[in-house]
């Protein structure tokens, strides 16, 4: 079972949170501050942290700052009631990986602690499986029904991106940043053509589909039960 830690000062959104977090299947523990978090860590093994900011001693802020400049890659929704534009931008910025303001909508704050959880497996395991498609990233193939394939690099790590979150937009300019760097000299073009080459290898799968949305960009759509 996924261990989820609750690190807020108030006890009743601890409590609150425990019952959502508890009654979604996840196991659950709870601290009132920064150090007790801490001490938690050391001797449980805990896959999401849902984070205050303001709690004595150490802010949210300062914490997940110090995990990241420890080396921890943990998942972190920090959940505030501080909905200011700099408030989210300093979130972000020491390290949080999602951001969501008080009172919280609990079918929001269960998916996204879904999706964190799900892209931290990818990360640490470098496979992504959508129904029968399995993209490894330690040899670049995508297996499926029909066989397999080796990817050229760019159209892997291309795929790769667009099924990590499966059904988001990405603009062409996020996909050239992210796959091919912003200081590459190749042009949006780049990835229409790199697209159009995945859609064609994929063109029987049914696991997922790359669609074009007009004036936007491209999203990988995949049946939700697949997710």
């Amino acid at each position: 079972m996924l261990q989820i830690l609750i690190v807020d000062d108030d006890k009743n959104i601890r409590r609150y949170l425990a019952a959502v977090l508890t009654e979604a299947g996840y196991s659950v523990s709870c601290a009132y501050c920064a150090q007790k978090a801490l001490e938690i860590m050391e001797n449980e093994k805990i896959d999401l942290i849902v984070l205050d900011i303001m709690m004595p001693g150490m802010d949210g802020y300062a914490f997940a700052k110090l995990l990241r400049d420890c080396g921890s890659d943990i998942p972190i929704l920090m959940l505030s009631a501080k909905q200011l534009p700099e408030d989210v931008k300093e979130g972000f910025l020491s390290g949080t990986d999602d951001y969501m303001t008080k009172p919280v909508n609990e079918a929001v704050m269960l998916l996204r602690i879904k999706a964190l959880l799900r892209r931290a497996k990818i990360i640490s395991d470098r496979r992504l499986t959508i129904g029968t498609t399995v993209l490894d990233y330690d040899s670049m193939t995508v297996k499926n029904s029909e066989g397999s394939q080796l990817l050229p690099q760019k159209e892997f790590q291309l795929l790769y991106k667009l099924l990590s979150y499966p059904n988001k937009i990405f603009t062409r300019m996020q996909l050239m940043e992210d796959i091919w760097g912003p200081a590459s000299d190749s042009t949006d073009a780049t990835v229409s053509v790199h697209i159009n080459r995945l859609r064609k290898r994929f063109e029987d799968c049914r696991d997922f589909s790359i669609v074009t949305i007009r004036g936007l960009g491209y999203k990988a759509q995949v049946e939700e039960d697949l997710v």
